[in-house]
């Protein structure tokens, strides 16, 4: 049951749905046709296109269990259970971009496809029906997924222009009080966003597994999100703690950190800890190695957020599972103990290192900064303590932002930059988390680079009852 005070949440989407008319919106999603595979299955394996479906044959189509991604070749998830027509099946599952790819990627003829019991695809070749059979000829049901219900900006495939837009001349006209209330708004809507969001994860994978996903994307950073949710989902948590030491190897060694040039052009002293990584990986490798890889961006970040220190840092946390758990779902936490129970966490190597290569440290560095803690604290942990009563919205108002980032600097400049007292709207997280909803709301939904969009017109209408 959702317990933060809906009315604002609820009078911001109708505000929302005046300015861009649902039907709009999704005709611009619909628009996005070259959607990245993997991207697409790391949304699909989150839960985000939903559970019942309608067979492109008129069939009822049920997802009960989404099984697990398969790591080496063949099709994309194993161990589905699928009901079409309420008949339970259990088998493989295939998510192709096009209905045609099912041909053209030789998969009627491969016999690794036999036991595929669903095809999914997204985009229609618009050249009539293509049959999904596999090499025994039996005909595999197909779901063409609709991008209308999830949103193709998540992982940030755009931006908008850094520069002021007209919207910024209506907000520069309105009261704190005004400017207050639609932040507050916006800020509520994205939390129980946030909150739907892993519960959808929970449902389909369980609490741990939505924690660790999450935990995963929010230690990727903004631009390494996809290939950390993706580690995350194709090395689950289950299997981690189960190999305990090895899995350390097995993150390092299945996003593609343990190769020769890496160990090459390591320090001397890195060496030892990158050999015993290298002597787990090589022994296991087989299920993994050919697995899915998301492109990993190591350009654009500070040291200190480096991919492999990220990574070096989800380790740590795995470690600490129980301690983290404990924390979250267990006791009434507060903000200094959620900072203090990440600066406790430490590791011989990553404490100590930048990368694999890289030279000692002068000092001890914390693996997860207090900046990091605060993305976590308003991007998970808020969002499911306020939905489940165990803080209030008012506790989470009071939690005091860091330092922002490029995105919230572009959405700062182009919504607020006729304000000269703009800096008080960026003092606290949900402030910036309403900025960044607004923005992602509106900038990043209008095609005409602000020419045409209403949303600027329509604030005059802001007014709360």
């Amino acid at each position: 049951m959702i317990v933060l005070p809906q009315s604002l949440a609820d009078y911001y989407e109708r505000f929302l749905r005046s300015v861009f008319h649902p039907s709009s919106v999704a005709e611009g999603i619909d628009a996005w046709t070259n959607p990245d595979e993997l991207e697409l299955q790391c949304r699909w394996f989150a839960g985000d296109f939903g559970r019942q479906f309608r067979g492109t044959d008129g069939e009822a189509i049920e997802i009960v269990q989404f099984g697990e991604w398969n790591r080496g070749a063949g099709p994309d998830f194993s161990n589905v259970v699928v009901q079409v027509n309420g008949e339970s099946r259990r088998g493989d599952l295939e998510l192709d971009t096009q209905d045609r790819d099912w041909e053209h990627h030789g998969h009627a003829e491969n016999p690794a496809y036999g036991d595929v019991q669903l095809h999914l695809f997204v985009v229609s070749s618009g050249r009539g029906r293509y049959f999904t059979r596999d090499h025994a000829h039996r005909e595999v049901p197909q779901v063409r997924l609709e991008l209308s219900v999830i949103d193709p900006r998540r992982w940030g495939q755009g931006e908008a222009i850094s520069r002021i837009g007209r919207c910024s001349t209506p907000l520069a006209g309105m009261s704190v009080a005004d400017v207050e209330s639609l932040l507050a708004a916006a800020a509520q809507y994205r939390l129980k966003r946030k909150a739907q969001r892993f519960h959808r994860i929970a449902d389909a994978h369980g609490r741990d597994e939505a924690l660790f996903q999450l935990s995963a994307e929010a230690l990727g950073y903004r631009h390494n999100r996809l290939p950390a949710t993706l580690l995350a989902q194709q090395l689950p948590l289950k299997l981690l703690r189960r190999e305990k030491e090895a899995g350390e190897a097995l993150l390092f060694g299945a996003a593609g950190f343990l190769d020769r040039p890496t160990y090459e052009d390591a320090a001397l002293e890195a060496r030892p800890y990158l050999r015993n990584l290298w002597e787990t990986w090589w022994k296991r490798r087989e299920p993994f190695g050919e697995g899915s890889r998301g492109k990993w961006r190591f350009s654009g970040a500070r040291p200190a957020n480096h991919p492999h220190r990220r990574l070096g840092a989800l380790s740590a946390l795995v470690a600490r599972w129980r301690d983290y758990t404990r924390l979250v779902f267990d006791a009434p936490w507060s903000k200094q103990s959620v900072t203090n129970f990440f600066a406790s966490l430490e590791h011989h190597y990553w404490s100590n290192h930048y990368t694999l290569r890289s030279t000692a440290l002068p000092k001890p560095m914390k693996l997860v900064g207090e900046s990091r803690v605060t993305e976590i604290l308003g991007n998970i942990l808020y969002p499911i303590a306020v939905e489940e009563d165990h803080k209030s919205w008012e506790d989470y108002e009071e939690l005091p932002a860091r330092l922002g980032n490029e995105k919230t600097e572009r959405a700062m400049i182009r919504l607020f930059g006729k304000r000269p007292d703009a800096e008080k709207f960026l003092r606290r997280v949900y402030q910036q988390q309403g900025l960044l909803q607004i923005y992602d709301d509106y900038c990043l939904a209008d095609e005409s680079d602000c020419r045409d969009c209403p949303f600027p017109e329509q604030l005059a209408k802001w007014n709360l009852p």
